[in-house]
């Protein structure tokens, strides 16, 4: 077991740390036996994880003498909603289910969100622990203790901040990633350099290529930085309400974007967030806060990399942009009836706003649109 840092999330009684590194999940049991002791425990997975890292948690806890049930949801997005969640809640009680039980999130940000606000609700609250196997989750999702569901009316429209016990980040788990949801995930690792750390963005463009195609020195440096800089924001904002809107850099288009397919895999979350971050420095510039030759520069990275920059070209559906600014309408980050976006007035420097018409968010959707 190799640690390369430990990022404490420091909240008062609701504290715990980010451990990051390889081999983590082989000596899971290890690490939960020391900072837990004992308990029942809860792991909950999708199918397609449980295929790769269900067996090596299993052993890890068993080795622990661990009593351990295992619950497995269908793989995806669709998974986020009211009839999965009844349906884990249900099996939860049915493995036993007490106020001193232990649940596992092993996964993405799908299993990490269902699973974290399972874990939220049953019983009034139960501890849970995040395994997080992306690189979105990694760098984003498992920490900061936002769970939450989609309905029919937009994502992540009900949840709860419930923070976890523990995360254990292994970062010898990305090498199972296709590239695709590598890269998804490396559009949240520059999300963090644009919104407040413009450094971070310059080793990215010399170092990024290298993380994406395996560089574990790359990776490790990156989801180390990445959870330093979510850990020191959630300390500050822990229910969002200031300085943690920055992180929504790129996801008030994004979730828009994601919307409009119906959160499909023809469109990734991180695919949404690359075009979304686009558009908010597109407007950025349009309402003078930032140069064109910024925008130049965040879009020559992600088409580097891969990344797109503009709406994909999809069979049988035509971008609407009245469509669109009608799911950000119902974006959750809605304030006095007028839509905060996270804008910016240069590379790590983002900042919310307010002010933005319909007609100049309309603008810009439609300059993508063509």
């Amino acid at each position: 077991m190799t640690f390369v840092s430990t990022v404490p999330v420091a909240l008062n009684s609701q504290s715990y740390d980010i451990l990051i590194g390889s081999q983590l999940l082989e000596n899971a049991g290890k690490i939960l036996r020391e900072r837990f002791g004992l308990r029942k425990i809860l792991v909950v997975t999708d199918e397609h994880v449980a295929k790769l890292y269900l067996t090596p948690l299993r052993e890890s806890l068993l080795r622990e003498d661990y009593d351990a049930a295992e619950i497995v949801v269908p793989a995806g997005e669709g998974s986020k909603d009211f009839s999965c969640l009844e349906m884990l809640i249900a099996d939860m009680f049915k493995f036993g289910v007490a106020r001193d039980s232990l649940v596992i999130a092993l996964g993405g940000g799908v299993v990490g969100d269902l699973a974290g606000f399972a874990a939220s609700v049953v019983l009034r609250g139960i501890d849970y622990v995040q395994i997080p196997t992306t690189l979105l989750a990694q760098v984003d999702s498992a920490v900061g203790g936002k769970t939450a569901i989609n309905t029919s009316l937009g994502k992540n429209l009900v949840g709860s901040f419930h923070q976890p016990r523990l995360v254990l980040s292994d970062t010898s788990l990305l090498d199972s990633l296709p590239r695709r949801e590598l890269l998804a995930g490396y559009a949240e690792v520059v999300k963090y350099s644009l919104l407040g750390d413009g450094p971070f963005f310059d080793w990215l463009e010399g170092n990024g290529l290298a993380l994406i195609e395996g560089e574990a020195t790359a990776r490790d440096h990156a989801v180390t930085t990445c959870c330093q800089a979510k850990a020191a924001i959630v300390r500050k904002d822990e229910r969002e309400g200031g300085p943690r809107l920055l992180l929504n850099l790129g996801h008030t288009f994004g979730h828009a974007l994601e919307a409009e397919v119906d959160f499909d895999l023809r469109l990734l979350h991180g695919e949404a967030v690359s075009i979304g971050t686009i558009l908010a420095f597109d407007l950025s510039v349009q309402l003078g806060f930032c140069t064109a030759e910024t925008i130049k520069r965040v879009r020559r990275h992600f088409e580097f990399v891969g990344l797109p920059t503009a709406f994909p070209i999809l069979d049988g559906h035509v971008w609407s942009p009245e469509r669109l600014l009608a799911h950000m309408s119902r974006d959750k980050k809605i304030r006095n009836g007028r839509q905060v976006l996270i804008l910016a007035r240069g590379i790590g420097k983002a900042f919310a706003y307010e002010q933005a018409t319909e007609s100049e968010i309309l603008e810009v959707l439609q300059t993508y649109v063509g």
